[in-house]
C-alpha cells in the first residue's frame, strides 16, 4: 500500500464529465471575478444598496474579499486552461469551497439567509471542481 497522494483518475473520465467540469470552472471563474471586481472597484455605498453587508464591514475587509474572490476565480480556470501547474486548480477549488463555507456562516450569522442559496450553488460548483480535477479528470501538465 502506497503512502503517496495520487491525483490520477481511477477510470478515464467521459466527455460529459470533462465538459461539465469546464462549464463549472467557467461559471466559478465568471462569478468570482465579477463579484470580486465589484467588491474592489464599486463604491461601498452602491454595494451596500445592492447587498446589505458591505456597509457593515470595514472597506479594507471588503477589498480583501474582492482580491480573494478574483484570485479564486482565476485559480480554478487558468492553471487548467494553460496546463501550467494545473494542480493549482485543485488547490484554488479547495480555497473556493472554504470561502463559500465561511460566507454561508457569515451571512447566516447576520440573518441574511436570502443570499445563502448563491453561496450554496458556488460551494457545490467549487466542490465539483475539487472532486473532478482532483480525482476523476485531472488536467495533465504541459509536456
Amino acid at each position: 500500500m502506497s503512502n503517496t497522494l495520487s491525483f490520477a483518475p481511477t477510470q478515464p473520465a467521459g466527455k460529459p464529465l470533462r465538459a461539465g467540469l469546464w462549464v463549472a470552472q467557467l461559471l466559478v471563474f465568471t462569478s468570482f471575478t465579477l463579484f470580486g471586481g465589484m467588491k474592489l472597484f464599486m463604491p461601498v455605498d452602491q454595494l451596500a444598496a445592492m447587498w446589505v453587508w458591505p456597509g457593515a464591514v470595514p472597506p479594507w475587509f471588503l477589498h480583501l474579499m474582492g482580491l480573494i474572490d478574483i484570485a479564486g476565480g482565476f485559480g480554478v480556470l487558468l492553471p487548467a486552461l494553460t496546463r501550467i501547474q494545473p494542480r493549482l486548480t485543485v488547490l484554488a477549488a479547495l480555497g473556493c469551497v472554504l470561502l463559500q463555507i465561511a460566507a454561508t456562516i457569515f451571512h447566516l450569522s447576520r440573518g441574511e439567509a436570502s443570499v445563502v442559496p448563491l453561496n450554496i450553488i458556488l460551494l457545490a460548483l467549487s466542490a465539483f471542481i475539487l472532486w473532478g480535477r482532483g480525482k476523476k479528470a485531472p488536467i495533465p501538465p504541459r509536456g
